[in-house]
Parts: C-alpha cells; structure tokens; sequence
C-alpha cells in the first residue's frame, strides 16, 4: 500500500505542479522542513532549504500576479510552459523517491509528462476558449480557481492520496467513455 500510496502522492503533485508550478512545490517544501508527513531523500532534500523555500515564494508570488493580468498571462504561459513541467518532475521524483526505489530519471520523465499533459490542456485548449469567449475577462477567475484546485489538490495527494487514485480512474474511465461515445456517434453518421 506504501508504494500506490507514494505513486499517487506523485501524481497528484505533478498534476498540480501543471497548474501552478509554485504552489506544490511550496508545500512539499513546508511539510518535509516542519512536519514528518514528507520526509525528503537527499538530493531532494534541498528543496527545505530556506533559501530555496524564499526562492519559490517569490517567483510563485511573481506568477500569481503575472497570471491575473490580461495579455501578461500569455505571457506568463509561455515561460511556464518550461517551468510547470520541469516543477512536476521535480515534485514527482521528490515525492516517489519518499516512499520508493522507483528510478529517479524514471519519476522525473513521468513528473514531466503529467505536468506538461495538464499545463498544455490549460493553456492550448482551455484558456484560449475562455479567452474568446469572455474577451478575456474570464481569465482572473479561472486563474484565482486553478491555483485553489492546485493548493487543494497538492494537500490532498499528501495527506489522502488514495483520493488521487479514484481521482484518476475516475477521470481515465471518462475519458474512455467519452471517446467510445464519440466514435459511436461518427459510426453513426
């Protein structure tokens, strides 16, 4: 159990690392520096450093802000178009490696393709529709609702990962479901 446990904890921080880079790694931060819910393997351990934990305030406080002003947050998506991936690896190998002996290179290849998978949904498909459709005023909301799901979602993969499995079998049966439909509908035509 110790070990879905931990590959699902990793999940969830990858994925959220997909919609704020910052914020998971913020809290893997915090809890492996002042509690015993994450203890973090050496070389991961840097990341309770303070100066490393001041570093991520600051540039997840760059990026809160960067990610509410229109025509910046385009901006803002292209740079973390390479940082929220590189986070979710980061968070993944961080996190799997508490708990197991998968390979480091192993985890950081999963971390990124499960951030990068939810970052490019967010900014190819989902926030140039609601940038269409809104004229662009639906993008602070989106914004302010993307890094509350991020905070709940990294709490969540730490302290109930096992929501993170159902979470995800629920969402890759709806995606099968969906795709089935969908081909039945063109078969139909």
């Amino acid at each position: 159990m110790e070990l879905l446990s931990g590959i699902f904890s990793a999940f969830g921080l990858s994925a959220s690392a997909g919609l704020n880079a910052y914020i998971p790694l913020l809290i893997v931060s915090l809890l492996a520096k002042f509690t015993d819910l994450i203890n973090l393997k050496t070389p991961w351990d840097t990341l309770t450093s303070w100066w490393v934990i001041g570093a991520i305030v600051v540039l997840g406080t760059v990026e809160f802000f960067a990610d509410k002003i229109p025509a910046v947050n385009h901006v803002n998506d292209i740079i973390q178009s390479f940082v929220r991936p590189a986070a979710g690896a980061v968070v993944f190998a961080a996190n799997a490696d508490v708990l197991t002996d998968i390979s480091p290179i192993l985890s950081m290849v999963a971390g990124l393709f499960v951030a990068g998978s939810v970052h490019t949904v967010k900014s190819v498909a989902v926030r140039p529709a609601l940038t269409a459709a809104t004229a662009g005023a639906g993008n602070t909301p989106v914004s302010i609702a993307e890094d509350v799901i991020s905070t709940f979602l990294s709490i969540l993969a730490v302290l109930i990962p096992i929501i993170i499995g159902i979470i995800l079998v629920l969402l890759v049966t709806t995606f099968i479901w969906w795709r089935w439909r969908k081909a039945s509908a063109e078969q139909a035509i």
